[in-house]
C-alpha cells in the first residue's frame, strides 16, 4: 500500500470522484502554486469504491471553493492545523460561476467581446443547470 506523508498545515480535498483529480488540479490552477501538492488517484474507499485525494500544503486561500463546488459539490475539504483535522467544509453548487466555462453561443456578447467575463448563473439546482448571464445559453453539468 502506498503511504503519503501527513500534512502539518494545509488542506485535503477528499471524496473526489475517481479519475477527476487532474481535472481539478488544472481548474484550480494548482500547477501555478509554489507549494507542495500531492495527488492520490484511485485510493480505496468504503463509501465510493475508489476515490481521488489531493493534499495541499498551505492556506485555504489558494483555492476558489466556488470553482471546486461547481466541479463536484460532493468533495469534502478537510482543513489541517498542527497535523490534525481542525475543520471539515462541505461544498455546494455556487449561485454564479465566473470564467470557468465559456458560452457556446456564437452570437453571445461574451463570444464577441473577448474581455467580458464569462458569467453563468445557477437556474435549476436540482438538475444542475447554469445559464449564461448575457444570452441565457444553457450549460448542464
Amino acid at each position: 500500500m502506498l503511504n503519503v506523508g501527513s500534512l502539518n498545515n494545509g488542506f485535503v480535498l477528499d471524496h473526489i470522484e475517481a479519475g477527476k483529480a487532474m481535472e481539478i488540479y488544472h481548474y484550480l490552477g494548482l500547477d501555478k502554486l509554489d507549494c507542495c501538492v500531492a495527488i492520490i488517484k484511485n485510493a480505496k474507499s468504503n463509501k465510493m469504491g475508489k476515490k481521488d485525494i489531493i493534499k495541499i500544503d498551505g492556506g485555504l486561500d489558494v483555492v476558489d471553493l466556488d470553482i471546486l463546488g461547481f466541479i463536484d459539490h460532493n468533495i469534502t475539504v478537510n482543513i489541517i492545523k498542527d497535523g490534525v483535522i481542525a475543520e471539515k467544509k462541505s461544498l455546494s453548487l455556487p449561485k454564479t460561476i465566473t470564467n470557468v466555462i465559456k458560452c457556446k453561443n456564437p452570437r453571445c456578447i461574451s463570444s464577441i467581446e473577448q474581455e467580458l467575463k464569462q458569467i453563468f448563473v445557477l437556474t435549476d439546482e436540482e438538475k444542475q443547470v447554469y445559464r449564461c448571464k448575457y444570452c441565457e445559453e444553457k450549460y448542464s453539468l
